[in-house]
């Protein structure tokens, strides 16, 4: 990865010598370089606050409330899977999903794949609950999508939640896409 970002910044340079403006080169860079970091900063904050919110539901006893509403969904979706903690990670990380919280969902992805990789009886390959965990994760359905509201509200946005909808259904019809293929191939494998 990093070859490619090199490679990237130098045929930039390149280009920006050949077109007789290197100088605007560089200052786009150094320009998006302290963007980026307004950006990561931003991101940070909304990432505690909802890692704090979901720690706080994890506490008192609502993300029990909140497994026993999606646990058909977790049946459906992990049939074999019989590990409490497990599908505990897994219906938070859903939930945090749900509510549009990926900075949030991260950290409890990354908390239900070491759950389901525990289970796993051959390391050196992954389960069919960890496949369907990941198209999961990575294709979410956002009921909520908070985090692209807020960085709409914060880029002007004069109704930041006007893509309420459509991100409904392009989550949904991503979702339903991924489940199948994954069911699909691994049945295939099998």
């Amino acid at each position: 990865m990093n070859v490619l970002w090199g490679a990237m910044i130098i045929v930039s340079l390149i280009f920006g010598a050949v077109n007789g403006c290197i100088s605007e080169t560089v200052d786009a860079g150094i320009n998006a370089a302290g963007g980026s970091v307004t950006v990561v900063l931003s991101f940070a904050g909304i990432m505690c606050l909802w890692s704090g919110i979901m720690r706080l539901c994890d506490k008192g006893g609502i993300s029990a409330v909140i497994e026993k509403i999606l646990s058909p969904v977790t049946r459906l979706l992990f049939p074999k899977l019989k590990n409490n903690e497990a599908k505990k990670a897994i219906t938070m990380n859903m939930t945090a999903n749900l509510l549009g919280m990926g900075n949030a969902a991260t950290p409890l992805g990354i908390d239900a794949m070491h759950k389901l990789d525990l289970l796993n009886k051959n390391p050196q390959y992954a389960t069919r609950d960890m496949c369907t965990f990941v198209v999961l994760n990575t294709a979410s359905l956002q009921l909520i999508p908070t985090t692209i509201m807020s960085l709409r509200a914060a880029a002007g946005s004069q109704n930041a939640g006007e893509i309420i909808v459509p991100i409904w259904i392009a989550s949904f019809v991503s979702l339903t896409v991924a489940v199948v293929f994954v069911k699909l191939l691994c049945r295939r494998r099998a």
